[in-house]
């Protein structure tokens, strides 16, 4: 694949070929999280830039063809991907303190999350490399990604969730016909059974935190804000963090707009942990790059990760961009949840709204000025986990047939 130049060990920085290696760097081992190098002189010598975009039609990642490690365009499934909209809430914007809130609501990808942009790179070199049989390890929206994208391109999924994981993922699971494996433990635990799995049964694994090209994936989001915010980018993006690849991608990809002309300026990022999982974040504020594993007690369960594989590049990405990390309390992340759709219209799941309350809570420390214009990506529908909505707001009010007990409601102190 020409346009990939090497592969770089973010542990020890060893370089490698492509195709010399599958997954990590054979010396440092499943902490060598390796980086894809691509060629951006040949890239741009083959036209790639702004003109080139400006004159596409192609509303999906495979506008960015040039930019992702797939040899050919058809390799990638069919379903809509991408290109998710970038809403502004002006009133919502003045109600939390920042000139401008903007919205990307990636709720919208086809199986309802954002992690539908790393799947369609782990089905499309799949297939691409011979495998039929994919596997990874999630606590619901990788997996039920990699089962929608599988059903899609004809590959059988194998899925190893923890038995928490809420049950409208694992119907998703299962309704795209995957081998779905609640497994009694942890999400650390179920990913650990699932990459033994892997290794024994010869499947291709998509676990992003070992396979390098899914962050390639996860970077279009990035590639999407730089294009469509390219003359007025934000001063800030707000990413959610769990295992840290959505973040660094993200990062990536905003890079390369950079590099290709298309975005003026590069923002700062916002990284948001639950504080019942947030090892990246104390990583960052002590100012290394070694974390301490933990037990997550979140109930924002796609950010549940006490064991992050992809701290470093995490942890990098934002220090580049000169931004921040901080962490909020689930019952923050509940009312953002009630907040952003209450005022906005977008339903987001909590793992998907974390960044939200975050911003909130960075406006609150003065982190982020009421000058700043600011951009959530909002990483899952809220449909994905309906029982945290029911927490977020009660249960529906129960009312006999009788315009009475309408009457009654209705004269009602608004709550």
């Amino acid at each position: 694949m020409a346009k990939i130049r090497q592969l770089r060990c973010v542990q020890c920085d060893a370089t490698y070929e492509y195709g010399a290696v599958e997954y990590t760097c054979p010396v440092c081992g499943i902490a060598g999280i390796l980086d894809v190098e691509l060629d951006y002189d040949a890239i741009a010598a083959d036209g790639f830039g702004v003109s080139a975009l400006a004159a596409r039609s192609d509303a999906s990642i495979g506008r960015y063809f040039e930019l992702l490690p797939v040899d050919r365009r058809e390799s990638l499934p069919t379903l809509q991907l991408g290109w998710t909209p970038v809403y502004s809430f002006p009133a919502l914007a003045g109600q939390i303190g920042v000139a401008d809130l903007l919205v990307k609501d990636d709720g919208r990808m086809p199986t309802g999350s954002f992690k539908d942009r790393a799947s369609a790179i782990a089905v499309a070199r799949a297939k691409e490399t011979g495998y039929r049989e994919v596997a990874c390890a999630s606590t619901g929206n990788a997996a039920s990604s990699l089962a929608g994208m599988s059903a899609n391109s004809g590959l059988r999924a194998h899925i190893f969730v923890p038995a928490t994981a809420p049950e409208a993922k694992v119907a998703q699971l299962l309704i795209y016909g995957a081998n779905v494996l609640l497994v009694e433990g942890t999400y650390d635990e179920a990913y650990e059974l699932c990459m033994d799995a892997s290794r024994e049964f010869g499947w291709f694994n998509r676990n992003c935190a070992i396979n390098p090209f899914l962050v390639e994936g996860k970077k279009t989001c990035g590639l999407e804000i730089g294009e469509q915010l390219a003359d007025d980018p934000p001063d800030w993006v707000a990413v959610s963090i769990g295992d840290g690849c959505t973040i660094a991608g993200i990062w990536k990809g905003l890079k390369e707009m950079q590099r290709f002309g298309v975005l003026r300026r590069l923002p700062r990022l916002l990284g948001v942990q639950a504080a019942g999982a947030s090892p990246i974040d104390r990583a960052f504020h002590r100012g290394g790059e070694q974390i301490e594993p933990e037990i997550a007690t979140t109930m924002a369960d796609s950010i549940a990760v006490g064991q992050p594989r992809n701290a470093v590049k995490a942890l990098r990405a934002v220090r580049e961009s000169h931004g921040t990390i901080v962490t909020v309390e689930d019952d923050a992340i509940l009312e953002a949840m009630r907040l952003l759709a209450a005022k906005s219209g977008v339903f987001g799941e909590p793992a998907g709204v974390a960044a939200f309350a975050g911003i909130r809570a960075a406006v609150a420390s003065a982190t982020i000025a009421p000058t700043d214009r600011v951009l959530h990506v909002l990483t899952g529908n809220g449909l994905k986990d309906v029982r945290a909505a029911f927490r977020a707001t009660g249960e529906a009010r129960r009312i006999p047939v009788s315009l009475d007990a309408v009457r009654e409601v209705v004269n009602e102190p608004a709550r």
